[in-house]
C-alpha cells in the first residue's frame, strides 16, 4: 500500500518538528510495509509575507488529491491576526469538510501533568470537536465601528446536519472505548444552539443503547478536567468550546508538546489534515528545543486514519516511551534535541521496543 501524504511544514518550528513526524512515518512503514510518498508545500506565514499568498486555488486542488495532510505549525510575526488562520487553516477544514476536530487528552506514564497525584489511568479520553460551524463560521457585522457607539456582532451557526454527523461520530468513538458520551455546552444560557445540540444527542442515543450518556455545562467542564478528568470517555461540543476545553486538555496531559489533532472527513472525500495543536514558537527555531511529541503522535492519529493500526500503536508507544526521559516537555532542560529525540523514536519504532 502506498499513501501519498501533503507536507506544509509551516513556519517557525512547523519543519523541524514535521521531520521528526516523517521519520517515525516513514520507519513505521518499513516495519509494517506500506509506504509513503511525500509532497512539500510552502505554506503559512512566510509564504505570505514574501509573495501575498495564502492558499492558491492551484495548490489547494493539489492538496485534494492526497490521502491526507500533515502540518507542522504556521504563524509567523508581522503577519495580520486572522489571515493565516482564515485563510488557511479554516479554509481547508470548511472546504475539504473536515467536521470532526479529534483531540485525545491522554496522561503518558512520566509526563509532568500540573494536577496533584493524576495518575495515567485516570486521565483518557477524546474530545470530539465540531470543526465547521459555529463561532467559527465568520458570520457577523460591525456598526458604527470605531465611534462610540460601536456595535460589533458575532454568529453562532449550528445546523440540524452539521451537530448530527459529528454527534453520530463522537457515538461511533464511545463504542470503541468504554462506553460513554458526554455533551459539554451551556444550554442553561444559549437556549437555542444548546438545545438543538441536546435534542440531538438524545434522539442518537436511541441508536446506541450501549452507550451511557452525560451532560456537562463547559464551564463545569474546566473544572472536571482538573479534578475528576476520569469521569469522561468521549466528551463532544461545539466549534468555540472544543477549542477551549482542548487547550486546558493539553495542560493536564503535560503541555502543548504532547498534544496531537486531527481535522478529519469521516467519510474520506476530502483528505484529513493532522497537527499538533502548538504554535510556531518563533523565538526558539534553530536552537533544538521545539518537542516533536505532539507532531509525531500527531502522525500516528493520521496512520490511524489512514487504517494502519499497529504502525499508528507503534508510533504512540514509541513517543510515550521517551517522555519519562526528557527533563522537560521543551526548551532548553529537554535533555535531547529535537532531532535526538526523532531518532530515538524512530529507532525505538524498528526494533519494537
Amino acid at each position: 500500500m502506498t499513501y501519498q501524504l501533503a507536507v506544509i511544514g509551516g513556519d517557525g518550528v512547523g519543519p523541524e518538528v514535521t521531520t521528526q513526524t516523517l521519520k517515525a512515518v516513514q520507519v513505521a512503514g518499513e516495519r509494517f510495509g506500506f509506504t509513503v510518498e511525500l509532497t512539500n508545500y510552502d505554506l503559512g506565514g512566510s509564504r505570505f509575507l514574501r509573495t501575498g499568498e495564502v492558499l492558491p486555488e492551484s495548490v489547494q486542488a493539489e492538496l485534494a488529491s492526497h490521502d491526507a495532510i500533515l502540518l507542522g505549525a504556521v504563524g509567523t510575526p508581522g503577519v495580520p491576526p486572522g489571515v493565516i488562520e482564515r485563510g488557511l487553516l479554516l479554509k481547508l477544514r470548511f472546504d475539504f469538510d473536515q467536521y470532526v476536530n479529534l483531540r485525545p487528552v491522554k496522561l503518558y506514564p512520566g509526563a509532568p501533568t500540573p494536577i496533584k497525584d493524576l495518575t495515567p489511568e485516570r486521565c483518557d479520553l477524546v474530545v470530539v470537536r465540531e470543526n465547521t460551524e459555529g463561532m467559527y463560521t465568520g458570520v457577523g457585522a460591525f456598526q458604527n465601528k470605531d465611534g462610540p457607539d460601536e456595535v460589533a456582532t458575532q454568529e453562532s451557526i449550528n445546523t440540524r446536519h452539521g451537530v448530527e454527523r459529528v454527534v453520530r461520530y463522537a457515538f461511533d468513538r464511545a463504542v470503541e472505548r468504554r462506553g460513554k458520551l458526554t455533551l459539554c455546552h451551556k444550554t442553561n444560557v444559549l437556549t437555542y444552539a444548546g438545545d438543538l445540540w441536546q435534542r440531538v444527542v438524545d434522539e442518537v442515543a436511541v441508536e446506541y443503547p450501549a452507550v451511557e450518556t452525560d451532560y456537562v455545562h463547559v464551564d463545569a467542564m474546566c473544572l472536571y478536567l482538573v479534578t475528576q478528568p476520569e469521569r469522561f470517555d468521549v466528551v463532544v461540543t461545539d466549534n468555540l468550546f472544543g477549542d477551549i476545553i482542548t487547550d486546558l486538555g493539553a495542560a493536564v496531559q503535560g503541555g502543548m508538546g504532547l498534544a496531537a489533532s486531527g481535522n478529519l472527513d469521516p467519510e474520506r472525500r476530502h483528505p484529513s489534515m493532522f497537527e499538533p495543536v502548538h504554535g510556531s514558537a518563533p523565538d526558539i527555531v534553530g536552537r533544538g528545543w521545539a518537542n516533536p511529541i505532539a507532531a509525531v503522535l500527531s502522525g500516528a492519529m493520521c496512520l490511524d486514519h489512514l487504517g494502519e493500526y499497529e504502525a499508528a500503536v507503534a508510533i504512540e508507544q514509541a513517543a510515550a516511551s521517551v517522555i519519562p526521559e526528557l527533563g522537560s516537555m521543551g526548551g532548553p532542560d529537554m535533555g535531547m534535541s529535537t532531532n535526538e529525540i526523532g531518532d530515538l523514536i524512530a529507532e525505538r519504532i524498528a526494533d519494537g521496543g
